[in-house]
């Protein structure tokens, strides 16, 4: 049996897509676990990743590296630095569009399953 663990989803968020195919912001990889950038900018190794953003507009996660970097930069960065939030901006949206490789398609190689599924595999016998 594969191990299984929780992610919270917000329900109006589109199922993740086939490995390779575009991304549609279903956010499975970001809340499964921070990709090298999130955990620079999350201060952590697993769980979700804190520069992920929910936009009700669009029903799509998007990262704040790129969507929201100047939030991002002032809630990172230390007290002390944050008023270089604005002029480090524009650097972070470009490197995160990389890092994350924005256009590329999706990643992730985790298999998804509803909550009624998840329930029905407690219930059969060992």
């Amino acid at each position: 049996m594969k191990p299984q663990f929780v992610i919270h989803i917000q329900p109006q968020a589109a199922p993740k897509p086939a490995s390779g195919m575009p991304c549609n912001g279903c956010g499975v990889c970001c809340l499964s676990a921070p990709c090298p950038l999130g955990m620079l900018l999350s201060h952590r190794r697993s769980g979700a990743c804190a520069v992920l953003r929910w936009d009700d507009a669009t029903r799509q996660y998007r990262c704040g590296a790129v969507t929201d970097t100047v939030a991002v930069l002032r809630q990172c960065l230390p007290r002390g630095l944050r008023w270089l939030a604005p002029a480090g901006a524009p650097w972070l949206g470009r490197l995160a569009r990389r890092w994350i490789a924005v256009g590329r398609g999706c990643d992730s190689s985790l298999e998804v399953t509803g909550p009624a599924e998840v329930e029905s595999d407690r219930q059969l016998p060992s």
